[in-house]
């Protein structure tokens, strides 16, 4: 999978403004201590740059936060805990997708990942792989978008 690196931009427009961060090289997924019992939603709100933002930008930032939430101290998901989330985070993607070869592909390269967790990037393709192939997207096309 794809095992990409932030830039040094990327770290220290994540580092910027909080004093309480520092200003070591981290990845900009790497988890905060923002307790897990907050919801997604109020995780959300509680991002400045966000209240303005648009649905595009509000989706990759759930996506993001959700990996966090999800993810160990070193900001990596286990396969198990991966394989948890499309269950439950991403069953209207997943569902009826089990017969399909592509669908079996994925969940294989999945099981034989070289390491034994996926970073953020291994799980975005992860999901929009899925979410490609899925009937669930072929109904989201056929939504009538004009009257």
């Amino acid at each position: 999978m794809c095992g990409c690196m932030h830039s040094s931009r990327d770290q220290e427009l994540h580092l910027e403004g909080d004093p309480s961060l520092s200003a070591a090289p981290t990845s900009t997924l790497a988890p905060r201590k923002m307790p897990k019992s907050i919801s997604i939603s109020k995780q959300l709100a509680s991002i400045k740059e966000l209240k303005k933002g648009s649905d595009l930008e509000k989706a990759i930032a759930t996506l993001a936060l959700i990996f966090r939430n999800s993810s160990d101290p070193d900001g990596k998901l286990g396969k198990a805990t991966a394989k948890n989330l499309l269950q439950t985070q991403f069953r209207n993607f997943t569902e009826g997708q089990e017969t399909k070869p592509k669908y079996k592909d994925l969940l294989s390269e999945l099981d034989e990942h070289t390491e034994d967790k996926l970073d953020f990037e291994d799980f975005m393709i992860l999901l929009l792989s899925i979410a490609i192939i899925s009937d669930l997207l072929q109904n989201i096309w056929s939504v009538k978008i004009m009257n």
